[in-house]
């Protein structure tokens, strides 16, 4: 029997379980279903052949019944998961792939020579907790499910609330959701326990992600497409940086991870006013998520002032100690701590599922862009616009202190990220010919920052460093001024 399994997926912290409970138990209209303990076990080949199938094939047993489920290949939109899966009762603790539907499979995939090779890599046991409600003409069932994957000696806690769609529109998820939120922190859900398991196992990579880049835009330019783009990209980037700042110690991945988990979330809020979608409500979530990032500019600062062993102090003779020291500092501030104290706030999930929202209604149709020009002139007329804010915040006849620096560094990040959006429609040698210089002013902004960083432990360490201070300042400033002058002269891309 085939099904097209329509979930939302969410993250709860693990001291919040019994608040969640409650919760649901009070949800007006949800009706319990009991709770089971599920025993999963995930079968592939020792060469991942399933896997590169981009198939999933478990057995699960609950009380006395067993199933061997394969889910095929799916598509995660922010925390909304939809995967074929195919369900097959079976008495026995081994799956038999000849009992799924022959037409599952490529044609030259031998599946009896794969049978014989599989092997348990991996398993899911939780308990599950149920619910069932109907929001309008939707039927959501509830799961929360507490457990571990397990690989082996390795567990990872399962802590997971899911909701599916058995009937209706998908809308209602996000409904259920955001009234969940209310009273209890969640966070988007992106890998599935199966992508857990496989890593864990050892059968999978880490995520990586090096900075923001330049997005691709859809090919017919149509500005519907292009806010889906946008939208679906800025939390496809924010979910993967997230998961990988989980399991990242190293503090110089911290500054850049959380630098560009910032950015992601600007360029969404950006987005969203770009398009006329960005309500009071979603503003001030974004308000209060920026608030949580005040830590990062210092972040920045202290990075760049350990990386490299120090490069940044030159030849000062009191290199060491300030090193150590600001590596003392770092430690005391307990950055890789930050995420967890952010998922406790319930602002930041219900931003999550607020832009959800707004891409499911994108790809749906239900914006009506009205008036709007098409991409190309578009984005031309939005980067004219954060041109001029920045001419208007930094004109060439005006001579920048670091005070003025410190104040603008908000706006040039914005107007940066806004080339990153619609940067692809151009050449781009001119593209980077401008843009070079003022991606160099932000480097130099966070450059002043850390050597603020460095004047106050001069002044609680009583450490001599006001005189090189002032001088590396000094150099940094002039050649900061020449940089912007310079590019101020330089011919816009887009014109």
């Amino acid at each position: 029997m085939m099904d097209t399994e329509i979930e939302l997926k969410l993250f709860v912290p693990a001291q919040l379980t019994d608040l969640l409970k409650e919760t649901l138990n009070n949800i007006p209209g949800a009706t319990t279903q009991g709770s089971h303990l599920l025993v999963n076990k995930y079968f592939d080949t020792e060469t991942l052949v399933l896997r590169q199938l981009k198939m999933g094939l478990r057995v699960r047993k609950r009380d006395a019944y067993r199933e061997q489920t394969i889910k095929t290949a799916g598509k995660v939109v922010g925390g909304i998961h939809s995967r074929p899966e195919y369900n097959v009762e079976i008495n026995v603790n081994e799956p038999e792939l000849s009992l799924f539907p022959a037409h599952i499979w490529p044609e030259t995939v031998n599946i009896n020579s794969i049978n014989s090779q599989l092997k348990c890599i991996f398993e899911t046991n939780f308990t599950r907790h149920t619910w069932h409600i109907y929001i309008q003409d939707s039927l959501i069932e509830i799961a929360f499910d507490e457990g571990n994957v397990i690989a082996g000696q390795l567990t990872d806690p399962i802590c997971e609330l899911e909701l599916e769609l058995l009937a209706g529109d998908a809308n209602a998820l996000l409904q259920l959701a955001t009234d969940i939120a209310k009273s209890v922190p969640l966070r988007l859900g992106k890998a599935s326990k199966a992508q857990r398991g496989y890593f864990l196992a050892g059968k999978s990579q880490a995520a990586t992600f090096a900075k923001i880049g330049y997005i691709a835009l859809p090919t017919d330019k149509s500005l519907d497409k292009t806010l889906t783009t946008l939208l679906e990209t800025g939390l496809e980037r924010w979910q993967l940086i997230e998961s990988i700042l989980i399991d990242t110690s190293d503090i110089h991945q911290q500054g850049l991870l959380w630098s560009q988990l910032r950015a992601c979330v600007r360029l969404l809020r950006m987005t969203l006013s770009q398009f006329g979608l960005l309500n009071q409500q979603v503003d001030e979530l974004f308000d209060l998520l920026e608030s949580d990032f005040s830590f990062i500019p210092a972040l920045q600062a202290h990075c760049l002032i350990v990386a490299d062993d120090g490069s940044l102090l030159a030849k000062s003779a009191q290199k060491s100690g300030v090193l150590t020291s600001v590596e003392q500092h770092i430690e005391q501030q307990q950055y890789q701590a930050k995420l967890a104290q952010i998922w406790q706030q319930a602002h930041y999930g219900q931003l999550q599922l607020a832009l959800v929202e707004l891409l499911l209604n994108s790809q749906q149709g239900r914006h009506q862009l009205v008036n709007y020009p098409e991409l190309g002139l578009f984005a031309n007329l939005l980067q004219q616009d954060s041109w001029k804010r920045i001419v208007d915040l930094m004109p060439q006849q005006a001579d920048m202190s670091i005070v003025d620096y410190r104040q603008v560094e908000q706006a040039l990040d914005e107007s940066i990220l806004v080339g990153f959006a619609y940067g692809e429609l151009y050449l781009s040698t001119e593209r980077e010919t401008f843009r070079a210089p003022w991606q160099d002013l932000a480097l130099g902004i966070t450059t002043l920052h850390a050597y603020q960083c460095l004047r106050q432990l001069s002044h609680e360490q009583q450490l001599d460093l006001e005189s090189w201070l002032s001088n590396k300042e000094s150099s940094l400033l002039l050649a900061m001024e020449h940089s912007r002058k310079s590019a101020l002269n330089v011919k816009p891309y887009w014109k």
